[in-house]
């Protein structure tokens, strides 16, 4: 559908009359953060570790995906203390139920780590955990490995970030 600046000769579609149209950003980690992001990556089982690789590798190739946001890894390996802290949430403390799972059960409670968790980096610097962005990656991961599972596939309860082999 063409908007009325865009009918006007010299505009393109989405600007605005007077100024340019705005940038289109991809997302790009620092130094630090690729580090950060390699070694949560090296925690995981070698074979989630190379289907995750392959997703991001696809992701970052396409031109569309790219300008949507940035897959990173926000946990992989947790200890048992922090798995007990995400159980309290929404029950002993404050904040919405994000597991179901104590600390010793969780598939991020071991090393090599059977789990991860992924969030989007936005192109303003947010951090987003949308469901649509989840769904296109997840996706792109099931395709490099029949053995992820999707925590958002799940019945019940959805664990929209969380992928485990």
């Amino acid at each position: 559908m063409e908007t009325a600046q865009s009918s006007v000769v010299g505009t393109k579609p989405g600007a605005v009359l007077g100024r340019a149209p705005l940038p289109r950003v991809v997302p790009k980690l620092s130094g630090v953060q690729q580090r950060i992001q390699a070694a949560r990556l090296m925690q995981a089982k070698p074979s989630l570790g190379a289907a995750y690789a392959q997703a991001l590798a696809r992701w970052e190739a396409d031109p569309v995906l790219r300008l949507l946001g940035l897959p990173v890894i926000t946990e992989c390996y947790r200890s048992v203390g922090r798995q007990d802290e995400l159980y309290a949430q929404g029950r002993t403390k404050p904040g919405k139920i994000v597991t179901y799972k104590r600390g010793g059960e969780s598939k991020h409670n071991w090393l090599p780590c059977s789990a991860l968790d992924v969030a989007f980096l936005l192109p303003n610097g947010e951090t987003s955990w949308s469901g649509l962005l989840l769904s296109k990656f997840a996706r792109l991961i099931k395709a490099a490995d029949a053995r992820v599972h999707w925590g958002g596939d799940w019945p019940g309860f959805k664990d929209w970030p969380h992928f485990e082999v």
